[in-house]
């Protein structure tokens, strides 16, 4: 509440700073009239107070009386740190090659089974086939191409679908995790996720590769070249890097 001192000098109010406010638009007052907040003796002037546009001038709060505990429950502000932003190492080249290597081989391993139990020639089925010959499976019992066919299949889907649980959780391939590197977001250093770690990174790449291969045999092997070749630029990103915006790391 304010005290008006009015132009005749004596005293008005006590008043509200929006009663204020409406003497001011009436004209009946002005910033420059002398007021007092209640309780006080210093007069100063209707501009000086803020609210009517001076400045703020806040009160510390008076000290506590004896000790103050807090009741359970009640938090108490504390200082939020400041966290420094981590650096990320980009992958050396060779540990990156030889994280595929592992994860080759561990695929390898986990088709052998049946491989074995297809035999040699099995294999001979699928080189003819590459260059472009009649296969002959006269030498292959049809029970044994089957379970042959069904425990490759097995072995390579179940490795498939822990390398993208990896992926999808932690950025890594289990070559990467054993080699102590990892996929990130380009842009934040966050863990990229299914959709960039293998969607876009493994799978759209792998499609673009077989189309390009469709179209001309070569044409597939020249975009496998041109996209592994993109690792020598400075920030060591392949193509695939480039398509799903992520890069690897150093754990």
């Amino acid at each position: 509440m304010f005290t008006l001192i009015g132009g005749d000098g004596k005293e008005y109010g006590p008043a509200t700073a929006e009663q204020l406010r409406n003497w001011i638009s009436a004209g009946r007052a002005n910033l420059e009239t002398k007021a007092k907040l209640a309780g006080e003796t210093e007069l100063r002037r209707l501009g000086d107070f803020p609210e009517f546009g001076g400045p703020a001038t806040p009160a510390e709060p008076p000290p506590l009386a004896g000790n103050f505990d807090p009741a359970p429950g009640f938090a108490t502000a504390a200082p939020i740190p400041v966290v420094a932003p981590v650096q990320l190492t980009p992958a050396d080249r060779l540990t990156r090659l030889f994280a595929v290597l592992i994860d080759n081989v561990i695929l390898a391993l986990c088709v052998l089974p049946g491989a074995v139990l297809l035999g040699s020639a099995f294999f001979q089925i699928v080189i003819d086939a590459s260059r472009g010959i009649q296969p002959d499976f006269t030498d292959i019992e049809p029970g044994r191409l089957l379970l042959g066919a069904a425990l490759i299949g097995l072995g390579a889907f179940s490795l498939l679908i822990v390398q993208i649980v990896m992926l999808s959780m932690r950025g890594q391939t289990i070559g990467k995790r054993l080699l102590g590197i990892r996929i990130v977001r380009f842009g934040d250093g966050s863990n990229p996720g299914f959709v960039r770690a293998w969607l876009l990174r493994s799978l759209v790449v792998g499609l673009i590769g077989t189309l390009a291969a469709l179209i001309l045999p070569m044409l597939g092997n020249v975009f496998s070249i041109v996209n592994y070749a993109f690792i020598f630029r400075a920030d060591r990103r392949c193509l695939h890097d480039l398509i799903a915006d992520t890069k690897v790391v150093k754990a």
